[in-house]
């Protein structure tokens, strides 16, 4: 089957992570996905090309926003959607996951979402399935799907995202938010900021093409965006910060931090939200500035286009390997 330049400039399998991908494939799922924000305005949101495909959702952690957008994507391509949630006491060994693969790969699904705790669990999954995967979140590593939503979010704002001044703010350090979105604008050609405490910038940040900032007003000054991240407690094991308290003064976002910013900065967060602790209430429900609701109606739209063009490739692949 033809595919169109469009789905031949992403040419791979699987989608595990943002880092390694040119502009070119970036581009082509952040033009894949625009077209279907069109599509998902409209009245009758669904259409058939996925009709027939049985896609499974596979989380390992608990997850609300991600694993409802995917189902949702799924069912607006017509596709057969499946949720499995699985306790993570069943990956404490690695040949658990194995045996899971080979369960999935014998319904022969045609893409498999996967949510994983465990950094490269994804990756070994991929490793032993026949369908398409896509990476949904593992560990601190990488969440692709969430910083292509972010850049177009972004990018049908200001245009572009070659040039903007991006701070991300927080958490660094667990988030794999933060990482995905590191090689994603970096690769576009954005100039990235990180800010936050010394406790929670990973090592070897500065390699990453980014400055770094220990204080929220030198951060954001005459910055185009602000992405805040909220503390990953479930991750941390040990003391980061003296309290949550100290935490907001120093690097929660409100108003006065915000002054140094651009006054059209425009304000993000992947959610959920801790509202007194990385971000004031005030601040995210300013909606003349703030794109948190936009991010969460461009999540489904870039689910779909990555369902879309994976679908195609898989599809490809075998009709390749039978001609």
């Amino acid at each position: 089957m033809a595919s169109s330049p469009k789905i031949l400039a992403y040419p791979h399998r699987h989608l595990l992570g943002i880092e390694g991908l040119s502009v070119g494939e970036i581009s082509c799922i952040l033009d894949k996905s625009d077209q279907y924000v069109a599509q998902n305005r409209r009245a009758d949101k669904k259409v058939d090309l996925l009709h027939g495909r049985t896609i499974i959702n596979l989380f390992f952690e608990d997850s609300t926003r991600t694993r409802t957008s995917f189902e949702l994507a799924g069912k607006r391509l017509s596709a057969d959607v499946i949720n499995m949630s699985v306790g993570t006491s069943s990956v404490n060994k690695g040949e658990t996951l194995i045996d899971t693969a080979s369960t999935l790969n014998a319904m022969h699904p045609e893409v498999l979402v996967v949510r994983a705790g465990l950094s490269g669990a994804v990756q070994l999954l991929a490793e032993k399935v026949n369908c398409a995967v896509i990476n949904a979140g593992d560990g601190s590593h990488e969440h692709p799907t969430q910083a292509l939503l972010d850049a177009l979010t972004i990018k049908r704002r200001r245009g572009t995202l070659q040039g903007l001044k991006i701070a991300i703010c927080g958490d660094i350090l667990h988030s794999r938010v933060a990482r995905s979105n590191i090689y994603l604008l970096v690769t576009m050609g954005a100039q990235v900021r990180l800010v936050a405490p010394m406790t929670l910038i990973p090592s070897g940040a500065k390699n990453l093409g980014v400055k770094i900032f220990h204080n929220m007003k030198e951060g954001l000054n005459g910055c185009d965006i602000v992405m805040m991240l909220r503390l990953q407690n479930e991750r941390m094991h040990g003391n980061f910060f003296p309290s949550i308290r100290e935490y907001f003064h120093f690097f929660g976002l409100d108003y006065e931090k915000l002054s140094v910013a651009k006054p059209d900065a425009l304000i993000m967060h992947p959610g959920p939200a801790n509202r007194g602790v990385e971000i004031d209430s005030e601040v995210a429900d300013d909606y003349s500035r703030s794109v948190i609701r936009e991010q969460v109606e461009m999540g489904v739209a870039v689910r779909m286009a990555c369902l879309d063009i994976l679908s195609r490739n898989l599809q490809r692949e075998l009709m390749e390997a039978k001609a």
